[in-house]
């Protein structure tokens, strides 16, 4: 069964479930679209993962981020931690 492992990619962490209590906490939506605009006055379409500078995925479309260890976001998300990659 080894050479069945051998042949595939390392499996990508899980996507964070926008109801963990984490993601909750931080208002992570896995579409920025989607965020909070009563909650998140500061919010703007154009923030979203891919552009923060916590996000770990360079430019795939799902990828780390420091604030949920062991789970990956998506590209497209957002939380009230967004902050602008430099």
């Amino acid at each position: 069964t080894g050479a069945l492992a051998s042949g595939m990619a390392m499996a990508a962490a899980p996507l964070v479930a926008e109801t963990d209590a984490n993601a909750k906490s931080l208002g992570y939506v896995a579409d920025t679209a989607k965020a909070d605009q009563a909650k998140y006055p500061k919010h703007t379409k154009e923030q979203m993962c891919s552009n923060c500078a916590l996000y770990q995925g360079k430019t795939a479309p799902q990828g780390g981020c420091p604030l949920f260890p062991g789970k990956e976001v998506t590209s497209k998300g957002w939380c009230s931690a967004y902050a602008k990659k430099a």
